[in-house]
């Protein structure tokens, strides 16, 4: 299953104020240690702190941090949040489904079986664990 860049930029703004606690961390931070575009970012933010994850702070020395402990933003919920569609093919969506052989297709059981795995393994991941090697993280963000 492959991520879009939304979802993987979400988890990069995560994972960086998870390593900055009780800091306010500037956007323009956040970009240049990932080598991404602020404006990109931008929109992130925005969602991550509409889903609760995300305090942002506005004016001079504004800047944004974590609204939740890391411990409590499991991997697997940020995911299903931010994806638009976990759906691996077609089939699972009754309303665009073009698949003439879905009725007797074992196959979407299967998808559906890997995808329920996938989750549950993601869901055993906190912010907190993904965080846990941060001063190697921090050594790699100054290059």
């Amino acid at each position: 299953m492959q991520l879009t860049l939304y979802t993987d930029y979400s988890l990069r703004v995560l994972l960086y104020l998870a390593t900055h606690p009780n800091q306010l961390v500037d956007v323009g931070t956040i970009a240049t240690a990932f080598g991404i575009s602020r404006h990109h970012l931008l929109k992130v933010v925005r969602g991550l702190a509409q889903h609760g994850w995300v305090e942002t702070v506005r004016g001079r020395n504004g800047g944004l941090r974590l609204a939740q402990k890391p411990a409590t933003i499991r991997v697997g919920h940020v995911i299903r949040q931010t994806e638009p569609t976990l759906n691996p093919v077609e089939c699972f969506d009754r309303a665009t489904n073009t698949c003439p052989i879905a009725p007797a297709c074992v196959l979407k059981q299967a998808l559906a079986e890997a995808r329920e795995a996938y989750f549950r393994v993601l869901d055993g991941y906190t912010l907190a664990t993904i965080a846990r090697r941060k001063p190697l993280l921090e050594t790699l963000w100054k290059q």
